[in-house]
């Protein structure tokens, strides 16, 4: 996750230890099909802890009277606050059809909402070129730095195509990667996890979700 430098500044200075990851997201997704089975579009919620939800308040000046409660003007404010992608940035989502990542448009159609504490976000990505048969196809919301932990807490939407569905595959946590969560998570917020010599994990950690659609 791209985030502000205020923001940066606050986390590492607010961040308890045992700080790696550093922000949560429980992500949504919607995968949207046309009729012919081709994977067209992306839609992605992002629902971040109540940690980092009060950090980007407080940075921002909002909710003066920490009752909680943010105005419709405030939370228009808010609109757009993630969606500053610097080059190159993958939107910490790929989508993949086999080893080949399909190449996805930047946020469209942002919205965003604050709810029991926490800040929510929802953007689009179409597929940039020829839609892809949906088939078989594996989405992966990650960061990975394992920064940001993204978990796919909801069940995977499909829009467009009643023969299509998708499942959500969790990562295959061996010892050797339950040991590195654990170095991760024993690391200060200060200390960059490549300067120890650990490596990015982000990946392994990722949950998958699966499309499989049935013959028409």
């Amino acid at each position: 996750m791209k985030y502000s430098l205020a923001t940066a500044v606050i986390l590492a200075c607010a961040t308890p230890l045992g700080a790696h990851p550093h922000i949560f997201v429980d992500t949504g997704l919607e995968v949207i099909v046309d009729a012919e089975g081709r994977l067209t579009h992306l839609r992605i919620t992002w629902a971040y802890d109540e940690f980092y939800s009060l950090l980007v308040t407080e940075d921002r000046g909002l909710d003066p009277d920490y009752d909680g409660v943010l105005t419709e003007a405030e939370v228009a404010s808010l609109n757009g606050f993630d969606m500053q992608w610097v080059d190159g940035f993958n939107g910490d989502t790929v989508l993949l059809n086999g080893t080949e990542e399909i190449a996805l448009s930047g946020p469209q159609e942002v919205t965003t909402a604050f709810s029991e504490g926490r800040i929510i976000t929802t953007h689009l990505r179409a597929v940039e070129g020829d839609a892809p048969d949906a088939k078989g196809l594996v989405t992966k919301p990650y960061d990975p730095t394992y920064y940001t932990a993204y978990e796919v807490a909801s069940k995977v939407g499909i829009e467009g195509n009643d023969n299509c569905r998708a499942r959500v595959k969790m990562p295959d946590m061996s010892a050797d990667l339950r040991a590195l969560q654990a170095d991760l998570s024993a690391l200060d917020a200060n200390t960059d996890p490549g300067d120890v010599g650990l490596p990015e994990i982000g990946e392994a950690l990722a949950n998958e979700v699966v499309i499989t659609c049935d013959a028409s």
